[in-house]
Parts: structure tokens; sequence; C-alpha cells
């Protein structure tokens, strides 16, 4: 069957903007899909119209029953840039769709500041919320944001002061491409511009000062990072566990035991890729003071899309997705934990434990003689005075088991 659903890209100047051929799309249209305001600039008087219904989905199931019809969804800019065209591939097979972008917010914003757009990260705020700048304020870096809406500017600059970044530049770019496009300059820590248009762009020349704590994208946080009370990964373990689970896009982590969420929280923030697709993960701990910490430790890391479970591990596991890795920390030693996990786990998938104690490793070399895979010990040694000289205090070994599911 041919393509029956197509999306039409808008700019800021509405229909006028167009090309003919896309005009006539809309012209030709027998159903009309779209927000009201997009729908408010269509003269097309003779076909039916619907506006987005919330949740989204409702809306979809619309779309779907009019396949016989000639549908056209109105959309903003390039439609597969954070926009209506990815939630509609999601629903509908490709034959089904044509996409005609307009340019993106992120194109007409990088030609406004004469900055290439392949050095730029483009992410959105839109619904969306502003603790992932910590995840993506770096020095040097260059942001383009999709604004929620006129209050989001002033919001990121308080942000990027607290993060440190109070020096950087800010420039804010209003409805680009209509007759009243507007521009507002000025640093994060001297930000004063509050009368915004909700439809605007914001471009961050990212200048980090002397108190912010730059935090790389690599496995391997100092320990310092996170909030906990004894329970973490520490730093060298912690690395050599996230090299083990192998962090990807688009996969998902079980982190059981989590303690202070530091591998689910390096997980997320090392499968994060420059297209800005990330990976997912639970946080399965069953003391709600630990929770409430790996919460906290998610919003001020980045990551505030860690999916937290308060509860025990046998409980909840019937109910989680299926992972593509699991760690085992603090859930070692729940009663047929390793064998669940071992089953529900995707093929290809990477399982790593780390035990401290005799009881830990003994389940550790039980499953390594029953799923096989790598069996090692890490020990890390670190100098500390002694008296007035320097001495190498050794940490307790941590006993690790890793393996990979073919």
């Amino acid at each position: 069957m041919s393509a029956w659903l197509t999306v039409v890209g808008l700019g800021a100047d509405g229909p006028a903007g167009l090309p003919p051929t896309s005009r006539a799309m809309i012209d030709n249209a027998e159903l009309l899909v779209g927000g009201e305001r997009h729908l408010a600039l269509i003269t097309n008087g003779h076909c039916e119209t619907i506006s987005w219904d919330s949740p989204l989905e409702s809306t979809m199931a619309k779309i779907a029953a009019n396949r016989s019809r000639r549908v056209v969804v109105l959309a903003t800019g390039d439609p597969m840039a954070y926009g209506i065209g990815s939630t509609l591939a999601r629903h509908f097979e490709p034959d089904d769709l044509t996409i005609v972008p307009a340019p993106s917010a992120f194109s007409l914003a990088a030609a406004r500041l004469a900055w290439p757009l392949d050095t730029c990260v483009c992410l959105t705020l839109h619904g969306r919320p502003l603790e992932l700048l910590a995840y993506h304020a770096q020095p040097g870096a260059r942001l383009l944001i999709l604004s929620h809406d006129g209050s989001t500017p002033a919001k990121l600059a308080a942000r990027l002061t607290e993060l440190g970044y109070g020096s950087s530049a800010i420039s804010v770019l209003e409805n680009m491409g209509a007759a009243d496009e507007a521009r507002h300059d000025g640093t994060a820590q001297a930000w004063a511009a509050t009368a915004i248009a909700d439809l605007n762009t914001i471009a961050v020349d990212c200048v980090a000062g002397p108190d912010a704590l730059v935090y790389p994208h690599t496995p391997g946080l100092p320990d310092e990072a996170f909030l906990h009370d004894g329970q973490l990964t520490k730093r060298v373990v912690r690395a050599a566990t996230l090299a083990a689970l192998a962090p990807l896009p688009g996969q998902h982590l079980w982190d059981l035991g989590a303690g202070s969420g530091a591998i689910a929280i390096e997980w997320l923030r090392a499968a994060q890729n420059a297209q800005g697709r990330g990976a997912s993960a639970v946080a399965v701990e069953r003391d709600p003071a630990r929770s409430a910490r790996i919460a906290e430790n998610a919003s001020r890391l980045g990551t505030p899309f860690l999916e937290i479970v308060t509860a025990e591990i046998a409980a909840t596991l019937p109910d989680m997705m299926p992972p593509d890795a699991v760690f085992l920390g603090g859930g070692l030693t729940t009663d047929g934990v390793v064998e669940y996990a071992w089953q529900v786990l995707k093929p290809g998938g990477r399982l790593v434990a780390n035990a401290v104690t005799l009881e830990g490793e003994q389940i550790l070399a039980d499953a390594h003689t029953l799923f096989g895979g790598d069996l090692s010990r890490i020990t890390v040694s670190n100098a500390e005075p002694v008296g007035e000289r320097t001495g190498w205090r050794p940490a307790m070994p941590v006993t690790q088991w890793a393996v990979h599911k073919t």
C-alpha cells in the first residue's frame, strides 16, 4: 500500500514559507492533524481536523482509523528532530509515511550563530527535566536546546550557575523565521531577560568556572560524586564493573541491591551517545533511605530517568522488563537471584556480580561452575600516611564474576 500519511514541517512563518508541493499536500488533505496553533494557520476549509489529545496515543488510534483517507499531520520544523515524526514512526510502518521536513530549530540556530552543527550537542527540555543539564554541561561544549516555554531560559541560566558554569554565554532565539524574530544574549550568572516567547531555542557556549564539578562520561567517577552510607562500589572496582557490563545505547540494566545507585547511574552516563540516544536502567533497593539517596544522586549527575524500585528483590523481579545487562552487588545473596537473572537475560547480555565475603564468593564459584564466564579477584591498595611516612593500605579484595550470554 502506498503512503497515506504525510507529515509536513512548518516554520514559524507558517504555510507562507512552504514550497508549492508541500502546500498542495495540505490543500488536498482529507484529514488534517496538528496542534491548535498549526491548525489555525491553515485555510483548507473542506477537510476534517483533529487536534492532539492527551495522552498522545489516543490521537494515534484516530489517525490509524483513517488509513483509507489522505491524512496530513502538521509538525514544527523537522518532524524527526525531537518532533512528532519520531512518535509516528513508532506507530506506523515506514511505507505508510511521507515526511517533508522544514529546517529544524537546531539548523536555524546554528545558522544564526555560525556554529557548525556537527560540533553541537542538540537536546530538548520540552517536557523533560532540567536535571539533564548536569550530564551535558562540559567545558567547551556547545549546546542547542529546545525550550519547554518562555520560562526555560531563566531556569536554565540559574541551573548552569549552580553547576559552576555561570560564565557560560547564552543566546535565546525567539520565533526564528517569523516577522517578530528576536534574540537575547547574556551570561548564565547575569541573565536578566524574562519576557521571552514560548517558541524559543537556547544556545549555550559552556564555560566551566573554578568551582565547576567537571565529570567525564567515562566510567569511574570519584567516590565523592555520590551520596552514600558506605554501600558504594568504589571507583576502581566500579570502573572495572562497568567495563564488564559494557553499556550500549538502547540497552536496559538491572542494578539489584543498588545501594547508592552508582552502577546504574554510570551505566546511563556511559551509554549516552552523541545523538542523544541513551540506555535505560532500574535500580532495586529495599532500604527507603538509600532509595532517596539514589534519586538525589541521579538528579545531581544528570540521569533523572533512572527508574528506582524500593522493594525486596525477589518480589519485584517478575514485573521488570527483561534486561540486556544485570549487576548483582548487594542483591547477590538473595535466594535464586543468579539463576533467575540468567534465565531472563537477553541473548548477548552480560551478567556481572561482585562479592567481598566468603559466602558471596561461594555463590560466585558455584555460578561460575554452572554458567561459565570469568572469575577474577580485584585488589586495590591506596597510599596513606604511616606515621611521618607513606605506605600502602590494601582495601578488601573484591571477587568478580562476569559472564556473557551467547
